[in-house]
C-alpha cells in the first residue's frame, strides 16, 4: 500500500513545489511507484514536470468533486516511474464549492482510495494556505513534511501550521505523522543561514531531517525546461540533496 506525503508550509517560497517535484524524481530513479498530485492552483509542480497548464482538461479539480477518478485523470511524466494528476488555476474555485458538501474535508482521501495499492508513494504538492484544500491534503495523508527556507522569517507561522496538524490529528486524521521538518534554500557562507540550522535543529531536533537542501542555481533552472533536477543535472548539489532525501525517508520508513 502507498504511502501518502503532504508537503506543506503556508507561506510561500519556501520550497515545496521544487521539494515535492525533485523528491518525487528522485524515489522514481530509485525504483519506486510514485503519484505526484498538484493540489496547488499556481500549477508549478504541473509545469514543473514539462506539461502545459493550458491544455489540462481534467486533474486535482475534478478529483476533489469526485467528477472524475484519479485513474482518469492520471498523465505520464518524463520523469521515470513518476505520474502526475495535474492541477490548473480553475482549482482556486474548489474552496468555495466544497464548502456545502457533507465530509468536504475526506473528498481527497476517498478519491485516493482506489489508486494507493497502485503506488509505493504518493506526494501532494499543497498550496501556499491553510484552506480546505490543503486540509484535503492533510486529511488524506499518512505524513507531512514541512519545508522550512534558512533565511530570516523561517519560523514564522510554523507555530500556526504545527497547531493546524495537530488539529487534525485530533479531529480527522489521528494517524497523520509529521515526516520531518526539512530545511531548504542553505547558503553554507551566511551565518544567517547557518543560525537557522542551528535554531531549528535545537527547538526540533529529532523532527529534522539530516538532509539540507543547499541553495542551487541548476535547482532553479531546471523547471523553466519543464525537468526534475535529477534530469537536468544529476550531478549538481540539488540532485545529490533530493536523493539523500529520497533514501533518508526510503531508510526511515525501513
Amino acid at each position: 500500500m502507498g504511502r501518502i506525503i503532504a508537503i506543506a508550509n503556508q507561506k510561500g517560497g519556501v520550497g515545496k513545489t521544487t521539494t515535492t517535484v525533485n523528491l518525487a524524481a528522485a524515489l522514481g530513479v530509485l525504483e519506486k511507484k510514485v503519484l505526484l498530485i498538484d493540489a496547488d492552483p499556481q500549477a508549478n509542480a504541473t509545469s514543473g514536470l514539462g506539461l502545459d497548464v493550458e491544455s489540462i482538461e481534467i486533474g486535482t479539480y475534478q478529483v476533489l468533486e469526485h467528477t472524475a477518478t484519479p485513474r482518469e485523470t492520471v498523465l505520464e511524466t518524463n520523469s521515470p516511474n513518476v505520474d502526475l494528476i495535474p492541477a490548473h488555476i480553475d482549482l482556486v474555485a474548489i474552496e468555495i464549492e466544497l464548502v456545502d458538501k457533507q465530509q468536504r474535508e475526506y473528498m481527497l482521501k476517498t478519491a485516493l482510495q482506489s489508486v494507493k495499492d497502485d503506488y509505493d508513494f504518493i506526494l501532494i504538492d499543497c498550496a501556499p494556505s491553510l484552506g480546505l484544500i490543503t486540509l484535503n491534503s492533510l486529511v488524506a495523508a499518512d505524513s507531512v513534511i514541512i519545508p522550512i527556507q534558512c533565511e530570516y522569517f523561517a519560523l514564522e507561522g510554523l507555530g500556526k501550521l504545527l497547531n493546524t496538524i495537530k488539529s487534525v490529528q485530533k479531529i480527522h486524521n489521528q494517524d497523520l505523522a509529521i515526516e520531518g521538518l526539512l530545511l531548504t534554500m542553505f547558503d553554507p557562507r551566511l551565518r544567517l543561514s547557518n543560525q537557522v540550522v542551528e535554531e531549528v535543529r535545537k527547538h526540533f531536533s529529532s523532527m529534522v531531517f539530516d538532509t539540507i537542501v543547499h541553495r542551487n542555481i541548476r535547482l532553479s533552472e531546471a523547471p523553466s525546461y519543464g525537468e526534475s533536477i535529477i534530469s537536468y543535472d544529476a550531478t549538481s548539489k540539488g540532485a545529490v540533496n533530493y536523493l539523500n532525501l529520497a533514501n533518508e525517508i526510503l531508510n526511515k520508513k525501513a
